[in-house]
């Protein structure tokens, strides 16, 4: 047996139709093409799937998020761990650089599912044995395997973008709303700035209401952090407050840029917003693209991880940022 593990299997790429691009990026940093598939759907929307190449005895990575149309996004990775688990692969990992499903992960009302947790048992019992994650909504979601779930957080790679324009001083990081306080958190210590929480219960009744906002804003850069914009309501509604509070810019920041419905229209009509953050985790169609987005690649983070994992390295590295390497997130 070869004493470099990176050659006791040969290490495989599949990119599914979901954010292909990403999977092309990922690739390319490792300098491997994506192997050849064929994705069809029959006229009653059935998919069919074919890999063109043998992965007899392959490390296989399936790179793809479960978005866009989150039902036929998950159909599409089920059916390509089914074939590779038929054509004899030596292990199936899974990339999901989005986790769709991934808010509904408690039970807080009677006679309601845990989908997360339903979602990740089907992934395990299709063959997969390894998740590379970015930015679960919840960490108890890696609980909901018995697989090893590795989770990369963006954090480090979205305040490149303020370390690289001097932002720091005269910048407060703000969560919009309690339960993301700890990734507010987060990003401010890799900032170094100080760091606050947004109401949104007060603003739903009042956007003025003098408890809708807790945090040092007046005079200062605003930076509003959150995961996932899905509508864009909750972000516009925070950055008006902000705004009425004495706010001089405000930046919003997020790891997924799901954009449903309207939510890049309303987002690039909002006067008060002067950017808008993501990465390439989730693919945005070019009809949803507008001046004040910019997007960040998380592929040669996941690249690097790929690597690391193939070779049994820590991940912790991956966690810190350049600008700000003693700190632990």
């Amino acid at each position: 047996m070869s004493e470099d593990p990176l050659l006791e299997s040969e290490l495989k790429l599949i990119g599914l139709t979901t954010n292909n691009e990403l999977a092309r990026k990922i690739a390319a940093e490792l300098n491997i093409p994506l192997m050849p598939i064929t994705i069809t759907r029959f006229a009653d929307g059935e998919i069919y799937e074919q890999i063109l190449d043998s992965v007899r005895g392959d490390d296989v990575y399936v790179i793809a998020p479960i978005a866009g149309e989150v039902n036929d996004s998950f159909m599409e990775i089920m059916i390509a761990v089914d074939a590779l688990r038929r054509a004899s692969a030596k292990r199936i990992n899974l990339v999901l650089p989005y986790f769709g499903y991934v808010r509904q992960d408690r039970k807080s009302k009677s006679r309601e599912p845990i989908t997360a947790k339903m979602v990740s048992s089907l992934i395990e019992m299709n063959g997969v044995e390894r998740v590379l994650a970015v930015d679960l909504h919840a960490d108890q979601v890696q609980g909901f395997f018995d697989i090893p779930v590795d989770q990369l957080l963006s954090a480090p790679l979205l305040t490149e973008y303020f370390f690289e324009r001097n932002f720091n001083d005269e910048l407060t990081v703000f969560a919009p709303d309690h339960t993301g306080a700890g990734r507010a958190r987060q990003f401010a210590s890799i900032l170094d700035t100080p760091w606050g929480v947004i109401n949104d219960r007060a603003l739903e009744e009042d956007i003025k209401s003098p408890n809708g906002i807790v945090g040092d804003v007046k005079g200062r850069r605003a930076v509003i952090v959150d995961d996932i914009i899905d509508t864009g309501r909750r972000m516009i509604t925070s950055a008006k407050a902000l705004k009425y509070a004495g706010a001089t810019e405000i930046y919003v920041v997020a790891t997924h840029g799901v954009f449903s419905d309207d939510a890049a229209e309303r987002l690039a009509g909002c006067d008060e917003i002067a950017k808008v953050i993501i990465t390439d985790s989730v693919e945005v169609p070019d009809d949803k693209k507008f001046a004040k987005l910019e997007i960040m690649t998380v592929a040669p983070l996941i690249a690097e991880a790929i690597k690391r994992i193939r070779v049994d390295q820590d991940l912790s590295g991956l966690l810190r940022s350049r600008h700000k390497p003693d700190v632990k997130i």
